[in-house]
């Protein structure tokens, strides 16, 4: 295997000289550049990652630690995470909390071992104590999608306010009154926010929600079929089931199915967390979809900034309505919330 040395006698310099241009270093002449880098090609030298760590206290690899891999939003968080991560010259190192706060320390202290130059986290509560730690002890830290409020870390998130507020009103637009939610975990900020947007927007259109039609799940979808279970059992059932996550969908979808009954004919479904396959079910399922990719993307870069030593910034961007048939639409109003601005 190649060494530094092999390289500066292959391009006729100093292996101080070899260093300074693998190290990206300003007082290298351009012929001397071009020559190790040259020679670095030829010889396929390959820099000892840990032994420049150990030099420069950085060793270009971020930590993410997301709330469910399983979960396809976090699948395709991750993914636009790695590329953005992978072109600003770095790796990713992935932990699976799987919705276990217990889970999640383990894979904070795990990172910071590792000497991870920075951390992105997805909070699967409100606040696990090594997570908390390492926030408060300065590790570079954003959050992302879900936050922790009072803590002094940016986060890039999505509004889905105005999303909620367009699902309600195109529901109520389509006579439904009786509307169910199946709400996240209160002690998770996007638990907690799309239950409160959904009760505002109907109390905008003069809705009640009774506490019947609040089922509380897990962001898993077993709580999703456990919720519409309920909400079928009742003497009144409601006319909409709106699940605030995608998963809870599945399971609710699930046990509408196992009563035999169809949607949209004898009950309506939305989502929050549009997916891939929600166009392939039958029928569509209308859903709230997240611009997961730009999440991802500025995520690693308000990290990046951190790291750098640049000011970072905290980023919102608007979640969109995606209108499709499993509300009881029409195939002519389907296009209307696509024209949206995602």
């Amino acid at each position: 295997m190649a060494s530094i040395k092999h390289v500066a006698a292959e391009a006729g310099v100093s292996v101080a000289t070899v260093s300074r241009v693998l190290n990206d270093h300003p007082s290298v002449s351009p012929d001397a550049r071009a020559r190790v880098l040259a020679a670095v090609a030829a010889l396929g030298y390959r820099p000892n990652a840990v032994a420049r760590s150990l030099r420069t206290d950085q060793t270009r690899t971020l930590g993410l630690v997301i709330s469910d891999v399983l979960n396809p939003y976090f699948t395709e968080l991750a993914r636009s995470v790695e590329e953005e991560a992978r072109a600003l010259g770095y790796s990713v190192i992935i932990g699976n909390a799987d919705e276990r706060p217990d889970l999640q320390d383990h894979h904070v202290r795990t990172l910071l071992d590792r000497r991870i130059d920075g951390l992105l986290v997805s909070p699967a509560d409100g606040g696990s104590p090594g997570m908390l730690d390492a926030a408060r002890a300065g590790t570079p830290m954003v959050f992302v999608d879900r936050w922790i409020p009072g803590l002094d870390v940016p986060v890039v998130r999505s509004d889905g306010r105005a999303a909620v507020r367009d699902l309600v009103a195109h529901l109520h637009g389509l006579g439904h009154r009786r509307l169910a939610i199946i709400a996240g975990p209160a002690a998770t900020t996007t638990g907690s926010e799309r239950v409160e947007a959904f009760r505002e927007a109907m109390a905008e259109y003069g809705i009640p929600l009774p506490g019947a039609y609040i089922g509380q799940g897990d962001f898993q979808a077993e709580s999703g079929r456990r919720a519409t279970e309920r909400f079928l059992a009742l003497a009144e059932p409601p006319e909409v089931v709106f699940a605030a996550d995608n998963l809870m969908a599945l399971g609710a979808l699930d046990a509408i199915r196992a009563r035999g009954m169809r949607v949209p004919e004898d009950i309506a479904l939305a989502a929050f967390d549009d997916i891939p396959w929600f166009v392939h079910t039958d029928p569509p399922i209308t859903a709230i979809a997240q611009p997961t990719g730009e999440l991802g993307r500025a995520a690693v870069r308000a990290l990046v900034d951190r790291i750098e030593g640049r000011p970072p910034q905290s980023v919102t961007l608007p979640a969109r309505l995606v209108v499709r048939r499993s509300c009881g639409e029409s195939a002519v109003t389907e296009p209307v919330a696509e024209r949206s601005n995602p």
